[in-house]
């Protein structure tokens, strides 16, 4: 019996039947065009004593393109960073590594967000949502008063 190299992580495309190839190819496209592969801006949340504030890192995305909604406690920021193209200049992308197309991040937020003061600022590539919290969520302080007897 004769004796073959098998060799798992070098065989050729053409050697794979043909489910797992169309299954390759389907990723390669994925990771390939930058209009369709799924992305998630990086999100910040921090609270201070009269407010919780969610910071969202989406350069290049139009403020237009950026939803905001706030239901049932949960903040939904939904928006779409567009693949332009340049056309006819006769240059090509050499590496495309941003991705593109649209995200949705969602957040389950404390009752104590008053969800009627609820602010949005946009600025140098950046989202800050800020939202107050309820008169009854703030701490108090208590003064003790201490008797000499």
């Amino acid at each position: 019996m004769p004796v073959i190299r098998y060799n798992p992580f070098h065989a050729d495309i053409e050697e794979f039947p043909a489910g797992l190839r169309l299954f390759q190819d389907s990723l390669s496209r994925l990771f390939s065009e930058p209009a369709s592969r799924p992305w998630s801006p990086a999100v910040d949340i921090y609270e201070n004593e009269n407010e919780l504030v969610v910071k969202a890192d989406i350069p290049d995305v139009d403020p237009k393109n950026v939803g905001i909604q706030f239901e049932n406690g949960t903040l939904t920021v939904k928006g779409e960073r567009k693949f332009e193209q340049e056309q006819n200049n006769g240059k090509g992308f050499h590496r495309i590594e941003r991705s593109y197309g649209s995200f949705v991040r969602a957040f389950s937020l404390p009752d104590t967000v008053d969800s009627e003061k609820v602010k949005a600022d946009y600025r140098n590539g950046v989202l800050t949502v800020t939202l107050a919290k309820k008169e009854v969520a703030k701490p108090k302080t208590i003064n003790v008063e201490i008797s000499n007897n």
